[in-house]
């Protein structure tokens, strides 16, 4: 029987992309996945010699692509961001946006998937049997991109006529006034939810756990809540619970008692920090992968820094960018391939003889690579 030829971009990005994507392919090679990688440019180094971070000859190899494999970016505020750019390209208004928000938004990868497991014998594990499952909405919230600075009259106007609140910054300048808007649609609450449902349905978990602050952003996260609620009624005949928490209070639960809890929903920059605090409970950002998911594409990455530092010192810990591809692998309909490859990942943490640096070991990101595919 033939297999289907898959077309996957492979964007190695900045810094340390280069070099955990250059261990991904090793293990993937040994999966023997029919597939053809194209070389996809982004980031920083095009950003400064272009003026753009994410290429157009980027975005039609996305187009033509099953999906996508992400190394690491390297993203810098905007003063710093202009500062470097090629002296040709100053002073023309080219303004720094990160790639992969744009890709979020360009093809409407509204899911962001963050698995985090404690896989046995991970010395860095804060306790083992933590199975944690974040689900982050991708799209909206205050990642929008609606920010003004100085905040426009007629902006600043509308404001001050439809709210009480603005009263507090009468006096302040609109040039000393910085504001971001957190956008949350009912759409965008529901599709999020709803696949946290559907993911914890698949995958036997008995909980979703909304994390919002709706007796503080009684609008934004008071519209998830009530979104959540009805969603959650689609699915109490399976015996799926829907659990609330504040953000505030579940950082705290979180480190008290994480094996309580299995899948979490929430928004844009609150799934940003609750992903980190569980990443770092199953060993830091080297064990932390991410999926950025929508109906027809999907962008798939380690979620730690581009660690120029580390570049090509073939050092770091490549195990985030496995289990990246292993999420690509099950997107792709690939199940029996991302299961060997997981148990192959679990075998080596497990065994303790090839570990990176972090793990308090000296073996380096291709020996890693070298011992998850002897596995396969």
């Amino acid at each position: 029987m033939e297999h289907k030829l898959y077309k996957i971009a492979w964007m190695p990005g900045d810094g340390i992309g280069n070099d955990v994507m250059d261990a991904a392919r090793v293990v993937l090679d040994a999966l023997k996945l029919n597939a053809e990688y194209v070389r996809a440019d982004i980031g920083w180094e095009f950003w400064r010699s272009e003026g753009e971070a994410l290429p157009s000859r980027t975005i039609d190899i996305l187009k033509s692509s099953h999906c996508a494999l992400f190394g690491a970016i390297t993203s810098k505020p905007k003063e710093e961001a202009e500062a470097e750019l090629a002296p040709n390209l100053r002073g023309k208004g080219l303004v720094y946006r990160s790639p992969i928000v744009r890709l979020r938004q360009m093809f409407d990868l509204y899911t962001n998937l963050r698995p985090c497991k404690a896989y046995r014998g991970n010395p860095l594990n804060y306790r083992d049997g933590i199975d944690l499952v974040v689900f982050r909405e991708n799209t909206e919230g205050l990642y929008a991109g609606v920010e003004f600075h100085p905040v426009p009259d007629d902006v600043r106007r509308a404001l001050e006529a439809s709210s009480s609140a603005m009263r507090a910054f009468k006096d302040i300048a609109s040039d000393d006034m910085a504001i971001t808007a957190r956008v949350i649609t009912r759409r965008g609450a529901e599709r999020i939810v709803r696949r946290a449902f559907e993911y914890a349905g698949e995958h036997g978990y008995k909980t979703v756990t909304l994390i919002e602050k709706p007796n503080v952003l009684r609008e934004t996260s008071g519209l998830m809540t009530r979104v959540a609620r009805q969603v959650a009624q689609d699915f109490a005949s399976r015996g799926i619970e829907l659990w609330e928490a504040n953000i505030d209070a579940m950082m705290m639960w979180l480190v008290k008692n994480p094996q309580q809890y299995g899948v979490l929903v929430t928004s844009n920059l609150f799934g940003d920090v609750v992903s980190d605090l569980c990443a770092q409970l199953v060993g830091g950002l080297g064990f932390a992968a991410s999926g950025n998911i929508g109906d027809q594409f999907a962008v798939f990455e380690p979620t730690h820094g581009s660690a120029p530092k580390y570049a090509g010192q073939n050092k770091v810990n490549p195990i985030a960018t496995f289990l990246a591809a292993k999420l690509m692998l099950d997107w792709l309909g690939e199940r029996a391939k991302a299961a060997r490859r997981e148990n192959a990942i679990a075998a080596v943490i497990a065994e303790g003889r090839v570990r990176t640096y972090d793990m308090g070991g000296q073996s380096t990101t291709m020996e890693m690579a070298e011992a998850v595919a002897g596995k396969l």
